[in-house]
């Protein structure tokens, strides 16, 4: 005999009370981005958050929405002067992961596919680029969630130290939002950790530029490694599927051209500057929201899944472009 409707009732809301309670803290202006990937955790580790899937999903539309606001809030002229930027360092990085990531497959002995996700994760944008990647070369889902579940480790440590780190250095606001596009993983991470760094917007605006550059190779490179996966595959294999574009960045230039349009149109330029300025703060309450799904996605099944050759695969992918990026940014970049 099904349990009564009230106590179903109530055993719902007992399910989703912690992260209701959590998300209606996250959107608050008391909660920072990094505070609300490590409620996240805590309640994903503690396994107090259900139906992983659909929050996985809402996170990323709540990410790309987050981006497109904030394109209202970056003026034309930043994105052309960090896109350039963003695009000499992009392609470098790519290129050193890409060759560093197939001798460490080699020399680690790492799974085949797994060492491929990693590359993607470590060289575009996280956990976008390896769910794109794996579409292409039909990984296997135990390898997605051991890649997954590596770079988003990784990603949440790049959001509490990469600050820390560019504070330490003496980094200027141009150079730690170069540096946290480039060696922070996922799009949601560098905007976390660039978010108010020196007590200004100039990292985070240089930051979501320069990541958005990169996050335009996930088609380049993923169409590369299906086009290296079908000289490999069998014919018994199932045909990739194609990988999807991020058309979300259309929409954040598409808003920047909005603002750019409008400052020249009103009488008034102050009044575009004070929106920008409130649809900034919704963006905020947006990423730290999504943030906190993310975080509610760690769980202590995916941590026992990480096996060692994988882990130092990726840590040294990460250390490596970080400190090749950090050099390359300090003699270009003041």
């Amino acid at each position: 005999m099904p349990p009564p409707i009230g106590q179903l009732s109530f055993v719902a809301i007992a399910m989703f009370a912690p992260l209701i309670i959590a998300a209606a803290f996250a959107i608050s202006p008391w909660c920072s981005p990094p505070l609300a990937l490590a409620i996240g955790m805590v309640l994903g580790l503690l396994g107090l958050v259900g139906w992983g899937a659909y929050l996985k999903v809402i996170s990323r539309y709540l990410i790309q929405a987050s981006i497109v606001i904030l394109g209202f809030w970056i003026s034309l002229a930043d994105v052309a002067r960090a896109g350039l930027t963003g695009l000499a360092l992009s392609t470098g990085a790519i290129v050193v992961v890409l060759i560093l990531s197939e001798i460490l497959t080699r020399t680690l002995r790492t799974e085949r596919q797994v060492g491929t996700l990693l590359s993607a994760g470590t060289a575009i944008c996280g956990g976008s680029a390896i769910a794109a990647t794996g579409q292409v070369i039909r990984a296997s889902s135990g390898n997605m969630a051991i890649a997954t579940a590596i770079v988003f480790l990784l990603n949440a440590v790049g959001v509490y130290t990469y600050p820390l780190i560019g504070r330490w250095l003496g980094l200027s606001d141009h150079q730690f939002g170069a540096w946290a596009a480039v060696g922070i993983h996922d799009l949601a991470g560098v905007v976390a950790a660039s978010a108010g760094y020196l007590g200004g917007d100039v990292a985070q605006q240089d930051a979501t530029v320069i990541k958005l550059t990169r996050v335009l190779w996930i088609v380049p490179v993923a169409l590369l490694l299906a086009w290296q996966d079908r000289r490999t595959a069998s014919p018994t294999d199932a045909p990739p599927t194609k990988s999807p574009f991020p058309w979300f960045i259309v929409f954040f230039v598409g808003a920047c051209l909005l603002r750019a349009v409008l400052e020249r149109s009103v009488s008034d330029p102050s009044a575009i500057v004070k929106i920008a300025s409130v649809l900034k703060q919704i963006a905020g309450s947006m990423l730290s929201l999504a943030l906190l799904l993310i975080g509610a996605g760690l769980t202590r099944q995916t941590l026992k899944a990480v096996g060692w050759r994988p882990a130092v695969h990726a840590v040294v992918l990460w250390v490596t472009v970080s400190v090749l990026a950090l050099l390359a940014i300090r003699a270009t970049i003041s």
